[in-house]
């Protein structure tokens, strides 16, 4: 029997749409009707914000917490917070959130660039740890696509040299590191809600850390008489319910990826990100995977994604290596980007609303066997 004709090519979608995100749910809805019934939705103040905080207190063994707008903007109120001489360095990894790196430059601060772990896809510990010198004010570290950085390494390290850690989960809520949970490594660490995460209010973010000065001094950067970076309560009603399910939902998403690392081991070309031994398992914003052209008979990461999208399967490009988008007066580069450039063409990431899905092996299996019979016919003719 022959393999069915790709979906891109006028064949049937595996699927006939990508999963809806986000979807209808019934505990979103009724703390919604609540909200309207109680009119809380048009007050400065009212008990969502505080449930939101109590529920992100609890989840990260009690540390301060304060809600903004967005991630990014959480992101830039963490370097704000450690009030860093204009000039200091800040080390990231080369393959980054673009955003990150503009809010370091925005702040007067410059960017330091290091590679990221080839199996991995975040950032590489020890080149972290070598980028230090004495202008060095903060190591920012993100959890990206799935992925996550070897922070039992990296903090104490970086502490015995006096250098904070700005630990991003934007893309990470609810992952854990030997043990502890993602959000409680860094002097100070951000969250999103934003509308493509796994909670979400269209727009938002929260800071997170157990230090009282740094906790002081976010206070005072973001309230001038008011909030005036504020999480509303609206967005904070939605908020409540989603993360009061995240443990359950988490566990299906980790079900499913188990499920997909059994059957992509035997699928060249296509690996999941590596994860530290630690104790870590990551809650999947993303799966990001590995992909490697050669093995999918020379079709580019962006075609593949092209080809997965039109079955119903929502995989992404990464992202575009910093030092190859930003001038080179913005930045420092600490050694040579060899796999931050190739992320930029060989990394692809499949999206968590797809992760929840009851047939979510079955149909990523059915699309890549599709997607590989067509490139290997086209390059055999």
């Amino acid at each position: 029997m022959s393999t069915p004709l790709p979906a891109l090519l006028g064949g049937q979608p595996v699927r006939p749409r990508p999963p809806v995100w986000p979807p209808v749910d019934d505990w979103v809805v009724a703390s919604f009707q609540e909200l309207v019934s109680s009119g809380a939705w048009g007050r400065y103040h009212g008990p969502y914000a505080e449930q939101v905080r109590t529920l992100l207190r609890d989840m990260h063994s009690g540390a301060h917490i304060a809600l903004t707008c967005s991630g990014s903007m959480a992101n830039e109120l963490a370097l704000r917070a450690l009030h860093l001489p204009a000039g200091s360095e800040v080390v990231l990894a080369g393959y980054d959130y673009k955003p990150n790196f503009t809010t370091i430059v925005h702040l007067g601060l410059r960017p330091v660039l290091v590679d990221i772990d080839p199996a991995s896809a975040q950032m590489q510990v020890d080149l972290a740890l070598d980028a230090i010198n004495a202008q060095t004010g903060a190591i920012l570290v993100s959890h990206l696509q799935g992925g996550l950085v070897d922070l039992p390494r990296l903090v104490p390290a970086a502490a015995e040299r006096g250098i904070p850690i700005i630990e991003d989960c934007c893309q990470q809520l609810g992952g854990q590191l030997a043990g502890r949970p993602t959000g409680t490594w860094g002097d100070i660490s951000t969250l999103s809600f934003g509308g493509s995460k796994q909670i979400t209010a269209g727009r938002g973010g929260a800071l997170i850390t157990a230090r009282d000065d740094l906790a002081q001094r976010l206070t005072l950067e973001m309230q001038r008489g008011n909030d005036i970076y504020p999480l509303s309560e609206l967005q904070c009603a939605l908020i409540v319910p989603q993360l009061q399910q995240l443990a359950q939902r988490r566990e299906q998403r980790q079900l499913i990826v188990e499920q997909m690392g059994s059957e992509l081991a035997s699928h060249c070309g296509l690996t999941p990100f590596a994860i530290p031994d630690r104790g870590a398992t990551p809650d999947y914003y993303k799966l990001g995977c590995w992909y490697r052209p050669q093995q999918w008979y020379g079709l580019s990461a962006d075609r593949f994604c092209e080809f997965m999208q039109a079955e119903g399967i929502p995989f992404a490009p990464g992202f575009q290596a910093l030092h190859r988008i930003h001038a080179r007066r913005r930045f420092r580069v600490h050694g040579e980007l060899p796999n931050s450039e190739q992320a930029e063409h060989q990394v692809v990431a499949l999206h968590h609303p797809f992760l929840s899905e009851p047939n979510a092996v079955k149909e990523l299996l059915e699309a890549l066997e599709k997607i590989r019979t067509h490139a290997r016919s086209s390059a055999e003719s």
